[in-house]
């Protein structure tokens, strides 16, 4: 009982003492490159920039991948109706559709929720208020 109380008082100092030398080794490290948080997060951002195309990549090849395995279940269910349901290829080919048209929408979502420097829409024959 003596023993596994003391084992479990070295395991939570020995994890305490790595943890307290790795937030040291941490802060050495950035304090050595000079670097700041407004540095730090502008890379970060720079970073994730180039994770976009990759993201987009890895949709349409899933989406393929779906759209292929919806038509091989389609197949299935002609040879075995009652083991394969009708609406496993269609959820199949829903979710490849989706995947295949995910960064069309993405790109035109975010064009229309964020693109700036744009007018404003105003209706025609509608009397200007000055409202902006």
């Amino acid at each position: 009982m003596l023993n596994n109380k003391l084992r479990r008082n070295f395991r939570i100092i020995g994890a305490s003492a790595i943890t307290f030398g790795l937030l040291l080794t941490a802060t050495q490290v950035l304090a050595g490159s000079g670097e700041d948080l407004s540095k730090v997060i502008g890379n970060v951002q720079t970073n994730i920039g180039s994770l976009a195309p990759l993201l987009s990549l890895i949709s349409y090849i899933a989406g393929i991948a779906f759209c292929i395995a919806g038509i091989v279940q389609f197949k299935a269910h002609k040879d075995n109706p009652a083991q394969v349901p009708l609406s496993k290829p269609l959820v199949y080919l829903g979710v490849g559709a989706a995947l295949l048209f995910l960064p069309s929408i993405v790109t035109t979502a975010g064009a229309t929720l964020f693109q700036s420097g744009g007018e404003s829409a105003k209706t025609s024959g509608a009397p200007d208020l000055g409202g902006g």
